[in-house]
């Protein structure tokens, strides 16, 4: 059976840690091309796919519309595709548009249909300011931060992201606070060896699959953003008198998740919040460890908020 994996990121790399091994992996699919080969396998475009044989493609990808969309545009056969993530589709329960839009006109019905999601759409939220292709992906968890960036107009510092990936959440907080610096920290080669050894290969691989140059083409606002390539902490040299607003810590594991917090909570401003990512996920339990430590080491219990997202996030105010 020839076996097409469609993604790159993370949940290519929890199929092959968990269910799939390389082997039975024909090629992975990937419309970005940063990587040529995945855990020794090749990485192909979609155009590559579309000319060849397949059986079955396992798409581990969030945006299951635009893979569905580019499937129909290469004649790629929807019946070959299984969708890991994001499988669901939501349809209107409305028949009668045609006859509401005759009587109540196009502008109000425009304005209440918007686009159909599980979660009803906020009744603050007088427009958008994020693309719908990122909401799709964890609607909770950016709209979460899109409220938490309202409420720290005034409060004095930067932002930042340690842990950037591919760029996405770091895209998203560029997008609302256009006005702040954005320090951006990863080492865009994935985790240290010797902090990364008891994950999985797919794991690994996943989070190597980042280029800095694609993250920064990606930024609404590039003139605000300050990227530092390498291993955290060592790329805050000379910050130490910075003071921050709004902190986002992704970095997954325990000892850099522990860096990050004993860097950026002392020099968050107050009112000022930090965006523990993975706290709730079970999959990655050296987070939790990591606060539960700086809580000990330090002789604070910190503020926190739970955020039903996706991975769990937990919001440290000081």
């Amino acid at each position: 059976m020839k076996i097409y994996v469609w993604g790159t990121g993370c949940g290519a790399g929890d199929l092959l840690d968990t269910a799939l091994l390389p082997e039975q992996v024909t090629a992975f699919v990937d419309e970005e091309g940063v990587l040529k080969h995945f855990l020794n396998r090749p990485v192909i475009s979609p155009g590559e796919l579309a000319q060849g044989d397949y059986d079955l493609i396992l798409v581990t990808v969030r945006d299951a519309d635009g893979v569905q969309r580019r499937c129909r545009e290469l004649g790629i056969d929807e019946n070959t595709l299984f969708f890991l993530k994001n499988d669901a589709v939501l349809m209107s329960r409305s028949r009668a548009w045609d006859a509401a839009r005759a009587v109540l006109g196009d502008a109000y019905l425009d304005e209440r249909r918007g686009q159909e999601r599980l979660i009803r759409r906020p009744l603050w939220t007088e427009r958008e300011n994020l693309p719908e292709p990122e909401l799709k992906g964890d609607y909770v968890r950016l709209k979460t931060l899109e409220m938490l960036c309202g409420e720290i107009e005034g409060i004095p510092g930067s932002a930042a992201e340690l842990g950037v990936f591919r760029g996405g959440f770091a895209e998203s907080i560029n997008r609302l606070l256009p006005e702040r610096k954005l320090y951006l920290f990863d080492s865009f080669e994935g985790f240290a060896a010797e902090e990364g050894a008891e994950k999985g290969a797919g794991f690994l691989q996943a989070h190597r699959n980042t280029v800095e140059e694609k993250v920064f083409a990606r930024m609404p606002h590039p003139e605000r953003i300050v990227l530092r390539k390498g291993f955290f902490p060592a790329t805050a040299a000379e910050l130490e008198e910075e003071k921050f607003a709004l902190v986002s810590l992704d970095v997954d594991l325990e000892e850099s998740t522990l860096a990050g917090l004993r860097f950026f909570l002392p020099r968050l401003s107050s009112g000022g919040y930090l965006l523990l990512h993975d706290y709730y996920s079970p999959n990655l339990p050296g987070v939790k460890r990591a606060l539960r430590r700086y809580e000990e080491e330090s002789g604070i219990r910190l503020h926190r908020f739970p955020v039903c997202d996706i991975n769990g996030t937990l919001v440290i105010s000081v």
